[in-house]
């Protein structure tokens, strides 16, 4: 039986948070980098720009992995990726093509492997269980999972994407250029995680002047 926690410790426990700045303060908070998120919106609505802007900002703080199990290594994923300057990033972020769970644990179980894993998307991640999901953060309590998925009826599609929803310390949802974040990290007297996340500026204006 697991040791129950007392009041006083709950109360003085610390934790290892990231000193984010700027609009990834306003809209993020300051966040822990473990666990999993979720980005999920519909097609064409800047799902892998906005992830590769994550991926590179986040690769400030750990080693990052973006496993593009859609497009693999592809001229159209290249082209994405060149539009985001991932050249910035150098050697803390590496690319994994169309790797899947059991290969990525495996990876993961390496010294000096990635600390941020992107899977770009749940739908390539075929007969992947709430059972496999609980298990993954089970073996890997140190690392931020971020899973990306498709939307259907403004939610998140396939089924196993509702459930990382649900559990998910920050879930976002894209929509015309731009992120919409609920973070467990958001404090509202300091304005941090609050804002809504403008992945392009003019396709947002575009967009979001004719809603």
């Amino acid at each position: 039986m697991a040791k129950a926690i007392s009041n006083r410790n709950v109360l003085n426990a610390k934790f290892k948070v990231s000193d984010f700045t700027g609009k990834w303060l306003a809209s993020f908070g300051k966040p822990e980098l473990c666990g999993s998120w979720i980005i999920y919106g519909k097609s064409g609505s800047g799902k892998t720009s906005f992830a590769l802007e994550l991926c590179k900002y986040l690769s400030g703080f750990k080693k990052s992995a973006y496993d593009t199990m859609e497009q693999g290594l592809s001229l159209s994923f290249q082209k994405a990726w060149q539009r985001a300057e991932m050249h910035e990033a150098g050697n803390n972020v590496v690319v994994l093509n169309k790797e899947g769970i059991k290969e990525l644990k495996e990876r993961l179980k390496k010294k000096k492997s990635a600390d941020i894993i992107i899977i770009d998307s749940l739908i390539c991640l075929v007969g992947f269980t709430r059972r496999d999901y609980l298990k993954l953060l089970e073996e890997f309590p140190t690392k931020l999972f971020i899973f990306l998925c498709h939307e259907k009826n403004s939610n998140p599609d396939p089924a196993i994407g509702e459930t990382i929803k649900r559990l998910a310390d920050i879930k976002i949802r894209i929509e015309g250029y731009k992120a919409f974040i609920n973070t467990r990290y958001s404090d509202t007297d300091k304005g941090e995680g609050i804002e809504d996340f403008v992945i392009w500026e003019y396709g947002a204006n575009e967009y979001w002047a004719n809603i």
